[in-house]
């Protein structure tokens, strides 16, 4: 199943079920759905069989006349796991990680798949990262990794978007890797029982139809389980946050010369079964 959330034309964002190239309003067919999407994951083995009955149905909406929003609108957490693949470390001449080296982006950050992408103000120093992102699905703590396995509700895609001067001036990414706009993500998520192996998906990045990376999550060096395994050791998960997972090689700073974003350029990021981003760089607005 293919779960999205959608903007009406009054601004409401609805949870919606994709079929094909149409889409079902859930809340509208199943009474005791969420109205949100952070509560469909939630509940997502209890819907399941009113879900499937649904996809049977005739949508409510083609997909080509709804504006998808980011799947999870605002995710309680958004945890992002740096130099996490071997061709990355590569490019960027550093030694594989022994540790998991984890960051944030604020929640603010979230973007819908084919929303605007700042180019902020105080820097020209934009760049893309094309990465794997994981919902979770149930509340964990010191989980093994079997509940981990578990614990997730489905993929999706996502732009790990990086000020690279802000990220870079301390040893704190936090700052740079949050500004407004620059976590877009979907544009549905796919649920996990419809990914075999997350560990063997191709995962590409263009700009403007030039591809820059072009890798498979086979070459992370944490799988998706090892990652929630130990960030559950040091804080609850719950459902609706987000992890995204690390970019493969291809990234604009380390290209000689750099080359970053700039106003006007097309970013799509696309990872096989998953679908595909689709985001315009902008001047940030006044």
């Amino acid at each position: 199943m293919r779960l999205a959330t959608f903007r009406t034309l009054n601004g409401a964002l609805r949870p919606a079920l994709i079929v094909g190239e149409g889409v079902h309003d859930i809340c509208m067919h199943i009474s005791a759905a969420p109205a949100h999407m952070t509560g469909i994951v939630e509940q997502l083995d209890a819907l399941r069989p009113q879900l499937l009955a649904l996809s049977e149905r005739k949508p409510d909406h083609a997909l080509s006349a709804v504006k998808l929003a980011a799947p999870i609108p605002r995710p309680g957490k958004i945890l992002a796991l740096g130099l996490n693949y071997r061709d990355h470390a590569l490019e960027a001449n550093m030694a594989l990680p022994e540790v998991q080296t984890w960051f944030a982006k604020m929640p603010t950050s979230a973007n819908g798949p084919f929303d605007p992408i700042d180019l902020p103000r105080v820097s020209s120093k934009l760049d893309y990262e094309a990465e794997l992102g994981v919902v979770i699905g149930r509340r964990i703590r010191h989980a093994t990794r079997e509940q981990a396995r578990a614990a997730i509700a489905g993929y999706c895609v996502a732009n790990d978007v990086s000020v690279r001067d802000w990220q870079l001036r301390t040893t704190q990414f936090v700052v740079g890797k949050s500004f407004d706009t620059h976590c877009p993500f979907g544009p549905w998520i796919t649920t996990a029982v419809e990914i075999a192996d997350p560990q063997a998906l191709g995962i590409r990045c263009f700009v403007n139809g030039e591809k820059r990376q072009d890798s498979n999550t086979k070459e992370m060096v944490f799988d998706v389980f090892a990652m929630i395994e130990h960030l559950s050791q040091a804080m609850t998960l719950e459902p609706g946050d987000l992890i995204i997972t690390g970019t493969p090689a291809g990234v604009g700073a380390v290209s000689k010369p750099p080359r970053y974003l700039k106003a006007g350029d097309v970013v799509r990021v696309e990872i096989d079964g998953l679908g595909h981003l689709e985001n315009r760089v902008t001047p940030e607005a006044a």
